[in-house]
């Protein structure tokens, strides 16, 4: 995970995910070169891409403007 400059956290989300692939030894999970090459490639093709929900922005149409 060093190499990687990936967080343990984040690696533990991206893999419960299942964007990231890693292996198992001993109980201990480790990522591959190839795994990472793989989980860049998906991600500059926008796999992850995702929109991010906005609260105050639907609060305020529902109300018929803003503040």
């Amino acid at each position: 995970m060093r190499q990687s400059g990936l967080s343990p956290a984040t690696v533990w989300r991206y893999r419960k995910r299942n964007w990231l692939a890693v292996i198992t030894i001993a109980g201990r999970h480790y990522i591959t070169r190839e795994g990472i090459a793989e989980f860049n490639r998906r991600a500059a093709a926008g796999e992850f891409a995702g929109t991010v929900a906005n609260p105050s922005v639907h609060r305020a149409s529902k109300e018929g403007g803003a503040k």
